[in-house]
């Protein structure tokens, strides 16, 4: 505690240093007691500190109790529930809950936190914000209609998370409430906790061999365009191509018109009949309407790498027989023939069978479901992106903003997805990477410059 408290007051030096007034709202447990030590090294450094505790002098925790003595003991300023005035440069740290919230706040410590959002100052999260659950990235309370209105959640510039990294901060409503995240393992290496999610790393740069040619880097199916949805079967063929595939062929399910074609003449148009698919990766669903369902059954089984998009999970959701012809192919092949499935909340709600909300509840838990039931990949769209597989520790993806909350991003993830697999990288780690690069790029976007799936494709 001791540790972590030195830590806060460090990072909020280094984020407000020219606070003149420092506000720290401590809830009774130890995360309280972070809050209180960071307040003693604050003040010992010459920082008008202001406190506001929350805890019960007979029943605390051991640990909070001792610090606030020492806070105590060291004249430090206590209100009872609001701080006197502050400015936007100083600053408010956020210890009340943490990790140890198990409901929402109420009364005296919900008023806290309605002054704390409505402050000018900015807030330093210790650990969690308040409100947020460490491992799913869900509410503590109803969903706020603003930041100035909550009262039971706290929103963040910045979140100083200790000893281990927490999934919820990554996923869900995490990357709205967390602000920028910074880390501390307070110098414990040996710090042991089984993962029940990892970030995504920067994949590694991979350069292609001089001496070779469009076949070493294998062929992209893509099927979709059904119901006059024929841009999102050329959004994902588009991504594939970018995305370095080899040759990328389009199989429309109905016919496509000829302007959206002209605009990638480097796609080659044929019928999915007409296709050895045992040698090539499918992408299958993107704009595939109800006739992708028709396709399916010889696509499942035979093609030798798969991502299954929109329609083709719809499909998949309605029809046991094709469930049925997914759990085969898995058997045959065990990681090497895993099909990836790329789902949004609510798709992934019918495969499921249950309602997007519980999805978003647990995005994590959802995601592993998934992938037990029909053993498969499963990238899990969404504010922190998830990627499960059978047996492996979900990976959550750091990368991505609500600039791609636009039509036909979704689409580029697949072509990309299909592009890696066709260049013979491994299921789970084309979906990790494809996700990481799919996010770095909406990141990296020029601020003044509208993004479209089109442009988000041919930027890859």
């Amino acid at each position: 505690m001791q540790r972590a408290g030195l830590a806060v007051a460090r990072l909020a030096l280094a984020v407000a240093p020219h606070a003149k007034t420092i506000w720290l709202a401590c809830g009774p447990g130890n995360n309280g007691g972070d809050g209180l030590e960071a307040a003693i090294h604050l003040s010992s450094w010459g920082k008008r500190v202001a406190v506001t505790w929350f805890g019960d002098l007979e029943h605390g925790p051991k640990d909070a109790l001792a610090a606030w003595q020492r806070a105590s003991n060291s004249g430090i300023q206590t209100f009872d529930a609001e701080p006197p005035e502050l400015e936007a440069g100083d600053l408010c740290i956020d210890a009340l809950l943490g990790i140890g919230a198990s409901r929402a706040a109420e009364g005296p410590m919900s008023r806290c936190i309605e002054h704390m959002n409505a402050s000018p100052a900015p807030i330093l999260a210790v650990d969690l914000p308040t409100g947020l659950n460490a491992d799913t990235g869900a509410l503590m309370g109803s969903l706020p209609t603003s930041q100035q209105a909550s009262g039971q959640q706290v929103f963040a510039r910045w979140t100083l998370t200790l000893l281990t990294a927490k999934p919820g901060l990554f996923t869900g409503h995490g990357r709205d409430l967390a602000g920028e995240i910074w880390f501390d393992d307070l110098g414990i290496d040996t710090f042991d906790m089984k993962a029940n999610a990892m970030l995504a790393g920067a994949p590694p740069l991979v350069r292609r061999p001089h001496a070779s040619h469009k076949g070493n880097f294998g062929d992209t199916v893509v099927v979709g365009g059904d119901d006059g949805m024929s841009g999102a079967v050329v959004l994902a063929a588009s991504a594939a191509l970018h995305a370095g595939a080899g040759r990328v062929y389009l199989c429309p399910i109905r016919p496509m018109e000829g302007m959206l074609l002209a605009r990638q003449p480097e796609l080659m148009l044929r019928r999915l009949d007409s296709l050895d698919l045992t040698r090539a990766t499918v992408v299958c669903g993107c704009g595939g309407g109800q006739g992708v369902a028709e396709v399916l059954p010889r696509v499942i089984s035979t093609a030798q790498r798969l991502v299954l998009d929109a329609d083709a999970l719809n499909a998949l959701s309605a029809d046991d027989a094709l469930k049925t012809l997914l759990l085969q192919r898995a058997k045959r092949g065990r990681d090497r023939a895993r099909a990836v499935l790329t789902p949004h909340p609510l798709e992934a709600a019918r495969l499921l069978a249950t309602d997007t909300s519980s999805v978003q509840e647990d995005r994590l838990q959802a995601a592993q479901r998934l992938a037990e039931r029909f053993q498969s990949v499963v990238l899990l769209k969404g504010s922190g992106t998830v990627i499960a597989a059978p047996g492996k520790v979900p990976v959550i993806n750091p990368t991505g903003n609500a600039r791609l909350a636009t039509a036909g991003t979704g689409d580029v993830l697949a072509g990309m997805i299909g592009a890696r697999l066709s260049m013979g990288q491994a299921v789970f780690e084309a979906a990790c990477e494809a996700a990481y690069i799919h996010g770095r790029l909406a990141d990296q976007w020029p601020g003044e410059r509208p993004l479209t799936a089109s442009a988000l494709a041919a930027s890859i």
